[in-house]
């Protein structure tokens, strides 16, 4: 279900319209660009549009923007059923799906088989090898790491990874993008968990392992950052925002790579087995509704 794009106005692509995928796309729409967004499952995609929707029905109910700023904004989000159909146009097509490393390069070799030669390629990962992305899609000087941090619209910074041979132009270009959404970016070498993955998921890591041993319920250890440390989040409740699973995927990954500081804690397989992933299940280490922690679930 694609809808006309403005010549005189920059496209840019979307695979996957899971949390970070939606948050991107809502956020490059808000910073003026034409927005195309594509899921392997089209409900998804569907369904990011509508979430996106509600959230700026809140923003107009709130007095936080007009309603003429609401209707253009969400004009500039297109659906596409095929990432051909997604990145024709584009001159920046990020991946946003799973952290699986051959699903990636599936999707970033496709991306690039479709999208104009001048497209920057850009992955999400947040611990993945860009280096390896870069070279098992063939396109090694185009493939560039843009992690971006949840909640995308709120969160100021992008970290901009280099890959062993990603060209110093597309570099330049990946900052610059960030810079025109209104962040700050970070250029960081590739090695495993980058800079902020490296240090976010430690701390994470560490809270869970304090749940555990009975230090304090959930809810006081993030009060605990939050107000002692200043951080906009606690670590257990960002980490029910990005998914359980996702952050067991990615301590699995570092745990391999740089040893056992990031061995997962049991808690958090067995929470991940029970499906209990936090957000978008309703429960993890708080439980949700209407998209806020209303009840501590420990």
């Amino acid at each position: 279900m694609s809808e006309s794009t403005s010549e005189s106005t920059p496209a840019i692509a979307i695979v996957g319209t899971g949390t970070m995928g939606q948050g991107i796309a809502q956020h490059c729409a808000q910073r003026g660009y034409d927005v195309h967004i594509v899921d392997s499952v089209s409900a998804r995609a569907e369904a990011a549009k509508f979430s996106i929707t509600q959230i700026f029905e809140r923003l107009v109910q709130k007095g936080k923007i007009a309603d003429d700023e609401r209707q253009r904004t969400l004009a500039r989000i297109h659906i596409e059923t095929t990432i051909a159909g997604a990145t024709k146009n584009a001159s920046v097509a990020i991946e946003a799906v799973p952290e699986l490393i051959d699903l990636k390069v599936s999707i970033l070799k496709e991306m690039a088989n479709s999208a104009p030669s001048d497209c920057l390629l850009a992955t999400n990962t947040s611990s993945l090898s860009v280096t390896e992305l870069g070279a098992r899609t063939g396109q090694a000087a185009r493939v560039v790491g843009l992690h971006f941090f949840n909640p995308v619209p709120i969160m100021d910074l992008i970290e901009v990874v280099r890959g062993v041979d990603t060209s110093d132009e597309n570099v330049a270009r990946a900052v610059s993008f960030a810079q025109a959404l209104n962040k700050s970016a970070i250029v960081v070498r590739d090695v495993p968990g980058f800079a902020t993955s490296r240090l976010g998921v430690i701390l994470g890591c560490e809270a869970m392992r304090m749940v555990e041993q009975g230090v304090a319920s959930a809810a006081d250890i993030d009060r605990g950052m939050e107000l002692g440390y200043r951080h906009p989040m606690g670590p257990l409740k960002l980490t029910d925002l990005v998914g359980l699973d996702v952050r067991l995927a990615i301590l699995e990954h570092l745990h391999r790579e740089l040893g056992e500081q990031f061995r997962p804690p049991p808690l958090l397989r067995t929470m991940v087995r029970a499906g209990k992933l936090g957000k978008k299940t309703g429960e993890g280490f708080y439980e949700w509704k209407d998209g806020l922690p209303i009840v501590k679930a420990r």
